[in-house]
């Protein structure tokens, strides 16, 4: 969506609850909410190729490899608030790697799309398997979400835990107790 689209849609917003435009704090707020918009879903720009880059290299490596702790912001798809918190991934490799940014730049392109916590989990794990043809992908995301954090049921210290789990850390128990046991306690 263009700038000047995104600019007007926002200026309607400001004026629509009551507010003037004129006023000297909002002057440039349409447009500054605007390019603050298109940088917070800039993932729909991106495609996994790009973002992977071909940074997958050849290994005889078959224990999991796990980064954990990858903090990322999005929107809720349902209020177009923003959701925030950590992701733990890990893969079970078949003879690639990932680059280890490259977990971090595919959370913030599917985090950088209007998400739910659930998708946004399966699609991380899902990409994982994608790019690296592993034997199993595992992703948990710890997060809280201003929209039950504003408004709603108001609490200010929920959090939601959403877990996928795919390939072999679906199937075999020893390597999804792994996976889990190496996760960090949610604060």
């Amino acid at each position: 969506m263009s700038l000047d689209t995104l600019k007007d849609s926002y200026a309607a917003l400001i004026t629509g609850i009551g507010e003037k435009l004129e006023r000297p704090g909002l002057v440039a707020t349409p447009t500054r909410a605007a390019k603050a918009f298109q940088f917070m879903t800039q993932g729909y720009q991106q495609t996994l190729d790009e973002v992977v880059n071909d940074a997958i290299f050849p290994s005889p490596n078959r224990e999991m490899v796990m980064v954990k702790n990858i903090e990322f912001y999005s929107l809720c798809e349902h209020h177009l608030l923003p959701f925030h918190g950590v992701v733990h991934a890990a893969y079970l490799p078949q003879g690639h790697v990932l680059g280890l940014s490259k977990l971090a730049r595919i959370v913030n392109m599917y985090a950088r799309r209007l998400q739910i916590q659930e998708n946004l989990t399966q699609q991380i794990a899902q990409a994982i398997m994608d790019t690296t043809g592993a034997r199993g992908a595992a992703v948990v995301i710890d997060a809280a979400h201003m929209c039950m954090m504003m408004r709603g049921v108001e609490k200010q210290h929920s959090t939601t835990r959403s877990v996928s789990l795919l390939g072999d850390f679906s199937s075999e128990a020893q390597a999804r107790s792994e996976f889990l046991s190496a996760l960090p306690i949610p604060r």
